[in-house]
């Protein structure tokens, strides 16, 4: 496990100020967090990442220290896509790994789209992404996700939590983790994170029009590796868990199997490393990219 502190840095975007931290050496994978998690969120992942690649974590526009021009503008998937190519491009000159998790694997399922080439490789895990599903299933996405707005609007987190809960197939009374994990508590900036992203990016989500064909056809072109996958205690009735077969099966492709649940990453972080790398690493080519500047 590598112990190096992350160098932090910000970069000015249209619209926003985004904070990014980057830590480790080798080739540079991005991860990018699921629900209302910043940069913080995969402390306990990143140490044993670091002695393998230039892992670069970031808070999206919105959350925590990446702060927006103006807060009364809508924030979209595409502003998330274009912010992931910006970001890269500060970071590397060549194509980069990225490793999204829900709305992470969503927003690089649009940068492969948006900007193709930008990634070599893209592992989707659980993509919160109605649109991969057929019509009947993609309504019924779209609305557990209305209906957690409607409970936060009415109840806040208190309301909210148990409709997370359910959504994502997640029981609070049996969830497992390894142990020795850095807490997380509910913090004022984590609260206005959950606010933020059931308020404005859950609209962000439900209302986005890309094509779910469009990131498989720019991926072929491009030559990037979309690597779809699932978590392996995911109740297989959970949406996320199916956008994801959705998704393996445009790409004619079998799902990884992570361990843990939806947020396994957060939960079993060394096993998720131990993942990471054997997939990252099974093809030569992605362990030789341009270093990182």
């Amino acid at each position: 496990m590598t112990t190096t502190a992350a160098t932090i840095r910000t970069l000015s975007v249209p619209g926003a100020t985004l904070h990014f931290q980057v830590e480790g050496i080798g080739p540079v994978l991005l991860l990018s967090q699921s629900g209302e998690g910043d940069a913080d969120r995969t402390v306990d992942l990143v140490p044993y990442l670091a002695d393998t690649f230039t892992v670069v974590t970031y808070d999206r526009r919105g959350l925590s220290r990446s702060t927006l021009d103006d807060s009364a503008r809508s924030v979209t998937m595409a502003d998330h896509a274009d912010d992931v190519a910006r970001l890269l491009a500060e970071v590397t000159d060549g194509p980069a790994l990225m490793a999204g998790f829900s709305m992470g694997a969503a927003i690089g399922l649009q940068t492969v789209a948006r900007h193709p080439g930008r990634l070599s490789t893209l592992i989707a895990h659980e993509p919160v992404m109605p649109n991969l599903l057929p019509e009947a299933d993609r309504a019924e996405h779209a609305a557990e996700l209305t209906a957690i707005q409607d409970a936060y609007a009415a109840g806040g987190l208190t309301a909210a939590f148990p409709a997370i809960a359910r959504h994502l197939g997640i029981d609070p009374a049996r969830d497992e983790a390894e142990e020795g994990l850095t807490p997380q508590p509910m913090t004022p900036r984590r609260q206005a994170n959950f606010g933020f992203f059931i308020g404005t990016e859950f609209t962000a989500v439900t209302t986005d029009g890309l094509d779910p064909a469009e990131p498989v056809r720019a991926a072929a072109r491009a030559g990037t590796r979309i690597i779809p996958a699932t978590g392996r205690t995911t109740r297989p009735v959970v949406h996320t868990y199916r956008c994801a077969l959705e998704l393996a099966a445009r790409l004619g492709a079998e799902p990884v199997d992570f361990p843990g649940g939806h947020n396994g990453n957060t939960a079993f972080p060394r096993a998720t490393a131990q993942v990471l790398k054997a997939v990252l690493g099974c093809s030569g080519g992605d362990l030789l990219q341009p270093s990182p500047r």
